[in-house]
């Protein structure tokens, strides 16, 4: 049976407590949270919700990842993973160097086909062939748009730019992820592209809703509305409108305002009315389908973990839907599912997980917290259960 060992976020919520010259009661005094919880999750009794996570991380002034231990170098080491970001860092450092004369890109044709494909390879989850590929890629784009500075090639580069975002975020290398936003501000604006500006604001938003700073990520969604406010409505326009309500209303969500998260889940069910499925979009998966996602996930960021469940029982996810976003709402559901007793049943949703993206599920922090909240002391561990905390290192 497998046992939690000092490795755990519990444990690290204590070391870094302790740094701080904080007791147990000094710390939950200063939480929205229980005296009893904090003790619970420090000696790895619960498991650490995101939002306690951040919480805490808010409070001592430290980086989210210093308590869930991201990243996970030794499994991306095993999964092959590790090797490839340096060269993904490398290739980010070149933007302002102008074309590379070893460098002979393809057609820019070719090159925005490519920069859709690796999008696209990254919502199918498969991270190890989008990291292997992306740093080529970027310093194809980046010559290219240096010897020929097109609108088209700009916009590929801040897609492909995006994309090293994701990866990075994906691997649990929140550092490198800033510095892709930041490339990809700076490419946005060489294209002009209030979309691709605003796409990228909304990004900027999730971090800071990920490190508990739900007032500077409420802010970051209201610049990015401002980006759209002046062009035509279009199709494109009016997902990516759509998709800053949904990133608003699990922030909101966070921040307990439940007025604001059904405000923003409106608006953006009127987006989808207007744009039907549009998957499309800069490959945010925004449609219908993702808003009662995000109403689930506004439910669970709010602990309503029962009114979560129902609303899981009662979406039906389209063949078409993109796989990280299966993943992700199998994620939620076993969450859901652990907080009101049904272990069984998260342990199955998490075995789905890993059957349809198994790099996003092991190295998702939420998944790798309810694993471990199901592996509770002195209590019998099913074989499947131990081959999952096994998996993803425990």
């Amino acid at each position: 049976m497998p046992s939690l060992d000092d490795d755990h976020t519990g444990a690290r919520i204590k070391e870094q407590r302790r740094l701080a010259h904080l007791t147990q009661r000094e710390l939950a005094a200063l939480l929205p949270y229980s005296y009893s919880l904090l003790n619970q999750v420090e000696c790895g009794a619960r498991s650490a919700t995101p939002d306690f996570i951040a919480a805490v991380a808010n409070l001592l002034r430290i980086d989210v990842t210093a308590l869930t231990g991201q990243p996970y170098v030794t499994e991306l080491q095993q999964d092959r993973l590790a090797a490839l970001v340096r060269p993904i860092r490398e290739a980010l450092d070149l933007y302002d160097l102008g074309a590379d004369p070893e460098v002979v890109p393809r057609p820019a044709v070719e090159l925005v086909a490519a920069a859709e494909r690796l999008c696209q390879t990254v919502r199918a989850t498969r991270l190890r062939r989008a990291a292997t590929d992306l740093p080529g890629l970027v310093r194809e784009l980046t010559s290219a748009a240096w010897t020929t500075p097109t609108t088209t090639l700009w916009q590929a580069l801040a897609s492909t730019y995006r994309t090293s975002h994701d990866i990075a975020i994906k691997l649990g290398y929140y550092d490198l992820s800033s510095v892709a936003l930041d490339r990809m501000a700076w490419a946005a604006d060489r294209a002009s592209d209030p979309c691709l500006s605003a796409v990228r604001q909304y990004m900027r938003a999730l971090v800071y809703f990920r490190e508990g700073e739900y007032t500077i990520g409420q802010r970051l969604i209201g610049a990015g509305h401002g980006l759209l406010n002046g062009p035509a409505e279009t199709r494109e326009l009016i997902a990516v409108r759509g998709q800053l309500h949904l990133g608003a209303s699990v922030i909101a969500a966070r921040a307990r305002d439940c007025s604001a998260v059904e405000s923003h889940l409106q608006q953006a069910g009127e987006c989808s009315g207007r744009t039907g499925d549009a998957s499309d979009v800069h490959w945010l998966s925004f449609g219908p389908t993702n808003v009662l996602l995000h109403r689930m996930s506004a439910a669970v960021e709010m602990r309503l973990y029962d009114d979560a469940l129902v609303q899981a029982r009662q979406i039906h996810l389209p063949a078409g839907v993109a796989t990280s976003r299966r993943a992700h709402y199998l994620i939620d559901r076993a969450r859901s599912e652990m907080e009101t007793g049904r272990n069984a049943a998260a342990l199955a949703s998490l075995v789905k997980a890993r059957h349809a993206a198994p790099e996003q599920t092991r190295y998702h922090p939420a998944a790798r917290e309810t694993i471990s909240g199901l592996v509770h002391p002195g209590r019998r561990t099913p074989d499947t259960l131990g081959h999952m905390a096994a998996w993803i290192g425990m």
